[in-house]
């Protein structure tokens, strides 16, 4: 794979361009669209839930940017990996690429997003009198472990939406029902043990709660929940790869 990225790095590199120009395409802000938008989310989570949940929940405003922090990177690169093989049908079509080609360029132009938004975050948590310690390296884990999950599900995603145009509705009422699942603004500490660890086959969860256990809590998760959340992107990414190997070659006829 490595091989063939670097055989067509040109066309790569050309792909990541096209989806930010196309992306920012007429728009007065361009890319400060990327911190803007989930500042924007975070501002009216914020306003709304702080009364309900935020009284209690120390560094609320933290907290609840975790969660829309890993969420909307989450959404973003799933939801825009699942059209990457219908809307660049008219290339691979006629010439004969890699496929996943076009889905590893929208996951390069998310995560160029999330971390710009990541930096934003990090100057809120100075502002949120968060100490910032030495356990906040330990973030590369879910972050690596959370780029690879991306690239399993718009692998998913990106085959079942040849086959299936319907994906498209049933993932937007999936991805509406997995946000109020993700405990995003709102803590599962006063719930039965049984209840959160159901919470925990929530993969996204997972990622979120990393984050504010070495963020907020200055904690280390322990060894199985990194285990956990490993075992979750190895089935993901594995799911992934054997679809598209699979079905490679059957793309062409549904396109």
């Amino acid at each position: 794979m490595i091989q063939k990225l670097k055989k067509y790095q040109f066309l790569f590199e050309e792909l990541v361009k096209r989806d930010f120009k196309k992306k920012y395409k007429r728009t007065v802000l361009g890319m400060a669209w990327s911190v803007l938008s989930p500042l924007l989310s975070l501002l009216v989570m914020r306003l709304v839930f702080t009364q309900f949940f935020g009284r209690s929940t120390p560094h609320y405003t933290t907290y609840l940017f975790c969660g829309n922090l890993v969420f909307a990177y989450f959404n973003e690169s799933a939801t825009q990996g699942m059209s990457s093989l219908m809307g660049n049908a008219g290339i691979f079509s006629k010439v004969n690429v890699p496929k996943y080609l076009f889905l590893f360029s929208k996951n390069v132009q998310t995560f160029i997003n999330f971390g710009l938004t990541l930096g934003v975050f990090f100057v809120f948590c100075i502002l949120d009198h968060i100490t910032f310690t030495w356990k906040f390296v330990l973030l590369l884990y879910p972050i690596c472990c959370l780029v690879l999950f991306n690239i399993g599900i718009g692998l998913i995603l990106s085959a079942l939406f040849v086959f299936f145009r319907d994906i498209q509705y049933l993932w937007s009422v999936f991805i509406q029902l997995l946000m109020y699942l993700s405990a995003i603004f709102y803590t599962i500490d006063s719930y039965p043990p049984m209840i959160k660890n159901m919470f925990l086959l929530n993969p996204v969860y997972l990622f979120i709660r990393y984050f504010r256990k070495i963020v907020i809590d200055a904690t280390i998760p322990s060894i199985w929940f990194h285990l956990l959340m490993l075992a979750d992107v190895v089935i993901v990414l594995g799911i992934g790869c054997f679809i598209y190997r699979k079905y490679n070659t059957k793309f062409l006829y549904y396109v």
